[in-house]
């Protein structure tokens, strides 16, 4: 089992200490989730929750992921980054492919890419993206991310994005791991043709089910014997216990967090996180 701490919604200046505190804690990676704006008015509705609602974001911060990602890449040596996950299919998909490579380039190929589409219409509103065809434009925005970062020229034409032939310099060394999140079957049938698959507020009954799914379709596709990453969070990697019951269903990665956004609970002090982090650390990571 590989351990990662989820750092966000939090003040600017917890980023780089945080950074620093979990590498030398032994944590293996760091997750970073991703928001662009809240909406002044919204009827869509947020579906990780038990109700629906999203108001417990209107006065969180959020520092844009890949630019936090690159920053603490900078303070750090060794230990990975993910989105967890980034909201691609509202975005331009070469700006993003240019962004990713160069966190790549700075970071010794340590990022993992998780994304997926907003749950809010919205978000597509306010960055001028068409809602209709967005699972369509994801898939062709993957496509074009891969087809990027070979170093090689390439072209694009889809149903969604015309893109003429271009290279980008310095393409990675290693082809950046893509990991889908989301729960629906759709999202599951992606993830089974990429890297792993990103989950959050499943129980372990559905959790158990969503990952059989998967390893069904990632044998029907012929990817069965691929390296594969299933991300979780929740309350049962808390436990021993929790932990080998995660690991037994075939979980790789699970996302630690010390706050619960969604009942409106109050950030911490830097202190008192770093202290957190490390008593996670010697009690289920360094043992």
């Amino acid at each position: 089992m590989r351990f990662s701490y989820q750092i966000g919604m939090c003040d600017a200046d917890h980023y780089l200490p945080l950074a620093r505190a979990t590498e030398e804690a032994g944590f293996h990676g760091i997750t970073i989730p991703d928001s662009i704006c809240y909406p002044q008015e919204a009827s869509s509705k947020y579906p990780y929750n038990k109700d629906g609602s999203r108001e417990f974001l209107e006065s969180v911060p959020f520092l844009e992921s890949l630019i936090a990602i690159a920053a603490m890449a900078a303070v750090t040596e060794k230990i990975r980054f993910a989105t967890f996950v980034y909201k691609l299919a509202v975005r331009q998909a070469a700006v993003v492919a240019k962004q990713v490579q160069s966190i790549q380039s700075l970071s010794g190929n340590r990022f993992d890419f998780g994304v997926g589409i907003s749950p809010w219409e919205e978000d597509f509103a306010v960055c001028q993206v068409p809602w209709a065809k967005r699972g369509k434009r994801l898939d062709e925005q993957i496509d074009i991310l891969r087809g990027l970062e070979t170093g090689e020229f390439f072209g694009y034409g889809g149903e969604i994005h015309q893109m003429p032939a271009n290279k980008m310099c310095p393409a990675p060394t290693e082809a950046t791991p893509i990991l889908i999140g989301g729960h629906t079957d759709i999202a599951l049938k992606r993830a089974a043709r990429a890297e792993g698959w990103m989950c959050a507020g499943l129980d372990m009954e559905q959790l158990a089910g969503h990952i059989t799914r998967i390893e069904e379709l990632r044998e029907e596709y012929g990817r069965a014997d691929r390296p594969f990453r299933i991300f979780t969070t929740g309350a049962n990697a808390f436990s021993r216990e929790g932990i080998e019951q995660l690991t037994e269903i075939g979980v790789t990665d699970v996302v630690i967090g010390f706050r619960n956004v969604y009942e409106f609970e109050a950030d911490k002090p830097l202190d008192e996180k770093i202290a957190m982090l490390n008593w996670y650390a010697s009690e289920f990571i360094n043992v």
